[in-house]
């Protein structure tokens, strides 16, 4: 008989799962017929020069309300009013998602799957940024045990109810699932329901990756 399965992988999905939309501004700009160099918002990668960003992270705006703007600015650019969070990612990253999907991502997926570790998704805004057949176009998400999305339980991170929907559904406690996202302010949501974590550093998937399944050995 195998071992049994007694912990998680929890992984957020924009930014640790698929690229960021601030590194893939090269193919965005070749989608909507734009000169390179046009699209200048980097986020964690020139905070400085992004005081949105800068915003969002103070606790000023939302995740939602920085994506907002940039929906309607980049819009602007091309003539276009998107409404949609789905009309923007998807004239930004036309029809085949998989090509900004981490490689990184893949092989941890797989690697925690050959130890035994079962795997989820806690995001807060999947299906609603980047629409409901998207996940169609990913067959690996079929290897997820389960996918909390707050598209439709309106429970965003770090909520710790959130955190509670991902140990229900896996029927684990807390401390038997590491948590990883890019996003800091979320990771309160897993330190206060006692779910160890890895801050993601989006210039550094593979170390993320990396510290990610330590934390899993280290518990096994």
């Amino acid at each position: 008989m195998g071992k049994a399965v007694s912990r998680a992988l929890v992984l957020d999905f924009g930014g640790v799962i698929s690229k960021t939309l601030f590194e893939t501004h090269a193919l965005s700009e070749a989608a909507l017929g734009l000169a390179p160099g046009t699209l200048v918002w980097r986020g964690p990668f020139d905070p400085v020069q992004d005081a949105p960003w800068r915003a969002m992270q103070a606790g000023e705006i939302t995740e939602r309300d920085y994506w907002a703007l940039r929906m309607r600015e980049t819009g602007a650019l091309v003539g276009e009013h998107w409404t949609e969070f789905p009309q923007f990612v998807g004239r930004l990253r036309g029809a085949d998602p998989a090509a900004v999907i981490r490689p990184e991502a893949l092989e941890t997926i797989r690697a925690a799957q050959a130890e035994g570790f079962r795997l989820a998704i806690l995001s807060n805004e999947l299906d609603l940024f980047y629409g409901r057949d998207f996940r169609a176009k990913l067959p690996f998400l079929a290897d997820f045990d389960l996918i909390v999305d707050a598209t439709y339980t309106g429970i965003l991170k770090p909520d710790p109810r959130a955190f509670h929907l991902v140990t229900e559904g896996l029927a684990l406690p807390a401390d038997a699932c590491v948590f990883v996202d890019d996003q800091a302010r979320n990771l309160r949501g897993a330190a206060e329901v006692g779910m160890p974590h890895v801050h993601f550093d989006v210039t550094k998937p593979g170390d993320s990756y990396a510290r990610a399944l330590s934390l899993l050995r280290q518990g096994d």
